[in-house]
This record gives structure tokens, sequence and C-alpha cells, in this order.
């Protein structure tokens, strides 16, 4: 599931899309590069979360699983991508 999109079900930042940067056997870690950079990630449990497959560019997803070196500022544009994306589809 690294790299991929999240929506979260639960909890106070329930509808808020996140990018899954690490996996536990039970949680699973989420960045927005706003409010939840990657320097302090938010840990949710899994059940909490609905991974979305589609809407990460390959490379950035590619560059998650392997070595990290992503920017928030990356993150932050996927998302807004992605959001804009499913706006219009409206």
């Amino acid at each position: 599931m690294v790299g991929n999109l999240a929506l979260s079900l639960a909890g106070h930042d329930k509808n808020q899309i996140y990018i899954i940067i690490r996996e536990d056997d039970e949680y699973v870690y989420l960045c927005d590069g706003r409010l939840k950079p990657l320097a302090t990630p938010k840990k949710k449990n899994k059940k909490h979360i609905q991974v979305i497959n589609k809407g990460v560019d390959a490379e950035l997803s590619n560059r998650i699983k392997e070595n990290g070196s992503v920017r928030d500022e990356e993150i932050k544009r996927t998302i807004k991508l992605y959001e804009q994306k499913q706006s219009k589809q409206i």
C-alpha cells in the first residue's frame, strides 16, 4: 500500500486524503504535506482508511517505496491534482 493515496474513514480527519508513506502490521503512516508533513506523519489504523489505487504518479510512488526521497511540496501537489480531478468528474 505504500505510495498510494488513502481516504480517512474515521476520526477528526474524516474524508481527508493522504499518501501512505510507511506501513506496519496494523498501522499506516500518512502524510498530506501540510498539516502532516513527512517529518511527523499521522499514524492511523488500517481499518480506518480506504486505499485509492489510482491518482498517484508512478514515479512518485516508486520513490516513496524505494528510499523516501520526496518533498512535502510534491505530496501536496499530488493530492491537490487528485482532488481537482475528482471535482471535475462530479
